[in-house]
């Protein structure tokens, strides 16, 4: 669901795949979660689907919509 919202608003993402990827694996688990997702927008951390909590984090990112 945060690949749609995030393609919806024309903001570019890149999804890491913590099953395939170990590297993701491990940055989720330094960032203290075990489960997904986890969008970063720079110092921000939005766990979970909650387009509020994600708008709040793209706005104080200073991050427009394309839309």
């Amino acid at each position: 669901m945060v690949k749609v919202y995030l393609s919806r608003k024309g903001i570019p993402f890149l999804e890491r795949n913590v099953s395939l990827d170990e590297e993701a694996r491990n940055n989720l688990l330094a960032l203290g979660h075990r489960s997904t997702p986890v969008t970063t927008i720079r110092d921000q951390k939005v766990v979970g689907y909650s387009p509020p909590k994600l708008e709040a984090a793209l706005e104080a990112a200073g991050i427009q919509s394309a839309n």
